[in-house]
């Protein structure tokens, strides 16, 4: 669980506050997902499988800075740079399987471009995160992001 108290600091000292995808879900939701973070995954067979739309945003995460992992369904961008992508929790979200919860999807805007072989396995995204819902062709989005910096994705 994440000390909120902390966020303003981390955005202040530019520090980023590194979040979980379970922290996107208001603790009494969280109930609702298995201890990944996840509400339970079903099959994709046919037509495009429907967005669970359970899951309310935390609105105390407004503006923090924040650094979370991830995988990216690339929106906008050129061969070399991605400007516009959806960051999800498990790879082939939105694609192979039902979308996650819009609290489980954040739109980030990376103006100055994400280097597009870097967006190929799990990465740490930072920057300042927004409780703000936007509806997209693959899914709804909870949160929106304005990136600063990717990472390459340490789990040591």
């Amino acid at each position: 669980m994440i000390i909120l108290g902390s966020s303003a600091r981390a955005a202040e000292a530019k520090e980023a506050l590194t979040l979980d995808w379970i922290d996107l879900v208001p603790v009494d939701e969280q109930k609702n997902f298995d201890k990944l973070g996840m509400p339970a995954l079903g099959g994709h067979e046919g037509a495009a499988a429907k967005q669970n739309p359970i899951g309310n945003v935390r609105p105390e995460l407004d503006g923090s800075y924040v650094k979370i992992p991830g995988f990216v369904i690339p929106l906008e961008g050129d061969e070399n740079t991605i400007t516009e992508f959806l960051l999800v929790p498990y790879f082939g979200a939105c694609i192979h399987v039902p979308p996650p919860p819009p609290n489980q999807i954040i739109y980030v805007k990376f103006p100055k471009g994400a280097p597009v072989q870097q967006l190929w396995d799990v990465v740490y995204v930072i920057g300042k995160l927004e409780t703000q819902t936007l509806d997209h062709e693959l899914a709804q989005t909870g949160y929106t992001m304005e990136g600063d910096k990717i990472e390459e994705f340490d789990d040591m």
